[in-house]
């Protein structure tokens, strides 16, 4: 069996380069789940170890499979309504246009940021949080960004029910009145929906536990199955209505001058908080890559590149729906309804509900996998997980948190404003305090020798720096509808929430001797 070198800047025999020497033939699949890949060595305690949360022996991710993770993140019924809805604001179509550039750009710099420390050790992004958070107290990051992945993947999932609903209702007339939620209703959700929902919800959970390589073949097929799709529906519009009806903006332009700037900040901050889930555990993925350079570029092109066709896409085929159906579409499964045929509402509303489950697995199944297996590695294994994120996602009624604009933004402001923090306190502790400098084995001990054992487990500095940073954050969120100014600043939720904690953690980090040691 051949030998192959991962990166790794901990103890142990480490080689000249900083690689130590592990078997190869562990297959890694792309987004997927490491079994038996992690190198567990004989000094790492169980209570904090098991082979999902260990190094990687191998690392196999090239740039594509990153690209092709977010081709699947940003191709789901949820990004093409939050893309759409931008265009709404009241701003010029380049307007926008920039402002989606900039803020996907702000995503793409984040990412590389945080991708660095997990794929610098091939551990995922919980076991990172060990050294700035302490082995017992990375439990709180893990345990927050866990739940806000049960709310994505509950919202995700609503959104592919609904097209599901569609599909059923053109195929079977008489299940009409069943989609209506004041006749046949319960908690927000018609009797349809509900059906719907936990066929998918089951569906989600099959292919989950059927491993990684069912989902490595399935994801690979839904980001560009949507493209396929979306390309056709707006050629389809585009023979009915023309070149000529091709309008960028969707809606009337109410914002001009200086007076669009808070607007266009807005909307920057909008696209960040809507990335912020995925951005912040990045290192999930990250850990697979062969090199840095390879995540890099591969974050070029699914993020930037891809994100700004995508949002071309959405705005062109949305424009296009106001002469043809006589009024503005903004959700795809909607436009693809109102076309008269059968096959091609079943086609196009199938490819969406397969493409949502798709980055349903990938962004908010695997992630709270890792998240929750992290709070009790003998207990929780990495399966255990993700059934746990599955459950938590019918309790919280997503439909609830999903079912206007106005909610939507509200949504992305109020996790923004827990995200936030979490990402400020992690990127000023490895990038100002470590200089880029981990010790991997010590992220896996119990000893009080260890070197992020801080007190107790917890390092309180890290946890300050958090809390305050969040309640900072979620003020404005919560006063938004009832004090003047606080609606506008609500929209900057992660960046508040971020900025404060970054700082804050790094003022009280340079005073702390604790933390010092654990750089030293």
């Amino acid at each position: 069996m051949t030998e192959t070198a991962v990166p790794y800047a901990g103890g142990g025999p480490a080689g000249p380069d900083g690689s130590f020497p592990v078997a190869a033939g562990d297959l890694v699949e792309a987004a997927g789940h490491p079994i038996g890949s992690g190198a567990i060595k004989p000094g790492y305690d169980p209570r904090l170890t098991n082979e999902d949360l260990a190094p990687l022996r191998t690392q196999k991710w090239g740039s594509y499979n990153i690209f092709a993770f977010w081709m699947s993140d940003v191709h789901s019924v949820g990004g093409y309504v939050t893309a759409g809805s931008l265009f709404a604001l009241g701003l010029a179509s380049w307007q926008v246009l920039v402002a989606l550039l900039i803020g996907i750009s702000i995503v793409n710099v984040f990412c590389n940021l945080v991708a660095k420390p997990s794929q610098q050790t091939g551990v995922p992004y919980p076991v990172i949080c060990r050294t700035v958070f302490g082995v017992l107290g990375a439990n709180i990051p893990a345990i927050i960004r866990g739940l806000i992945a049960v709310a994505w993947y509950g919202i995700q999932t609503f959104l592919a029910s609904a097209a599901l609903d569609i599909v059923l209702v053109k195929l079977f007339p008489a299940l009409a009145p069943y989609a209506v939620v004041d006749d046949y209703g319960f908690a927000g959700l018609s009797l349809l929906g509900w059906g719907s929902f936990l066929l998918l919800w089951v569906l989600q959970a099959c292919v989950f536990w059927r491993g990684m390589e069912s989902i490595r073949k399935f994801i690979d097929f839904c980001g560009p199955a949507v493209y396929v799709v979306m390309f056709l529906l707006c050629g389809y519009l585009i023979f009915q209505a023309g070149w000529g009806a091709i309008d960028l903006s969707l809606g009337e332009v109410t914002y001009t001058g200086w007076s669009s700037v808070p607007v266009m900040l807005g909307a920057i901050a909008l696209v960040v908080s809507y990335f912020s889930g995925p951005m912040l555990n990045f290192g999930d993925f990250s850990r697979y890559g062969k090199t840095f350079a390879a995540v890099k570029k591969g974050n070029f092109l699914g993020l930037p590149v891809n994100f700004l066709v995508f949002s071309v896409l959405v705005v062109v085929t949305a424009s296009l729906t106001l002469p043809v159906f006589g009024e503005l579409i903004t959700d795809p499964v909607e436009t693809v309804a109102r076309i008269d045929s059968t096959f091609a509402i079943v086609l196009g509303a199938l490819t969406f509900a397969i493409a949502t489950i798709g980055i349903n697995i990938v962004a908010n199944f695997i992630s709270p996998a890792f998240d929750f297996s992290n709070v009790s590695p003998q207990r929780i294994s990495w399966r255990a997980g993700g059934m746990i994120a599955a459950v938590g996602s019918v309790l919280i009624t997503p439909w609830n948190l999903y079912n206007n604009p106005e909610v939507i933004h509200y949504t992305l402001e109020t996790l923004g404003a827990f995200i936030g923090p979490l990402f400020g306190v992690l990127i000023a502790d490895f990038y100002l305090l470590r200089k880029q400098k981990v010790v991997v084995d010590d992220m896996f001990t119990l000893d009080e020798s260890g070197k992020y054992w801080y007190t107790k487990g917890y390092n309180k500095v890290a946890v300050i720096a958090t809390v305050v940073g969040a309640v900072l954050a979620v003020i404005p969120v919560l006063l938004g509808g009832s004090v003047a100014g606080m609606h506008t600043a609500a929209q900057y939720s992660w960046f508040i929430g971020c900025g404060i904690a970054f700082g804050l953690y790094y003022v009280l980090a340079k005073r702390d001797t604790l933390v010092a040691a654990s750089v030293s």
